[in-house]
């Protein structure tokens, strides 16, 4: 028994997919870029239906682990996210990947569930987060409310120049990438809600003990 954080991540509208086959492919490639970037304490895999679980050390790698999702998976493909703080245990390996149980577990399947009703009123919330301790349960709750809202309404170069940054380029090289000047790229990323992000990123990277936390200029 240990404790960590599960995160349980579903297929958004998994039924309407035209190629299933594809959209699988490009979670597991978009796990295993987010995964490099915020090693987790034991990496996706894929459970019953069009669910995927991970296990990560903090709520801290929690909520930055699925930003770079967001920021890393093709419009075509979105997925929801219960994120669940407590207690981990496993059972049992089975073929396609551990059997666990534990209080963390449960927490995320509320989170997601609450997720789910949230999304009647909101349709751009995809992340829940829920504890024991219900003071951070609402805090962490309301953080992923307001990301889940700015993420939701950036263009597609805002969207870029966020994932660029993220995975470690500077505004330079992004600039570059994007063929347009720094001083545009700053803009974009004020107007748009990223540097908030990537602020946040950092402050969760120094607070949960990760030395990947400088993005830069």
């Amino acid at each position: 028994m240990m404790q960590a954080v599960g995160i349980i991540a579903d297929i958004v509208g998994s039924r309407e997919m035209t190629d299933r086959a594809a959209g699988q492919r490009a979670i597991t490639e978009a796990f295993a870029e987010a995964e490099a970037a915020v090693p987790p304490v034991r990496p996706a895999w894929a459970t019953v239906g069009d669910e995927f679980q991970l296990v990560v050390a903090t709520w801290q790698d929690a909520l930055r682990i699925t930003l770079r999702m967001q920021a890393v998976l093709p419009d075509a493909v979105q997925l929801r996210y219960g994120i669940g703080a407590g207690q981990i245990n496993t059972i049992e390996e089975g073929q396609s990947g551990p059997i666990q149980d534990g209080t963390a577990w449960l927490h995320a399947r509320a989170a997601i569930d609450e997720v789910e009703e949230r999304q009647q009123r909101r349709d751009d919330a995809l992340s829940g987060f829920c504890c024991d301790d219900d003071g951070l349960t609402a805090a962490v709750s309301a953080q992923l409310v307001l990301r889940d809202h700015v993420v939701a309404r950036m263009k597609a170069r805002e969207l870029r120049l966020l994932r660029a940054l993220l995975f470690g380029a500077t505004q330079q090289e992004a600039a570059r990438s994007e063929r347009v000047s720094q001083a545009a790229v700053s803009q974009a990323l004020h107007r748009s809600g990223a540097m908030a992000l990537l602020d946040a990123d950092d402050m969760l990277a120094v607070s949960s003990g990760s030395e990947n936390s400088k993005k830069g200029a």
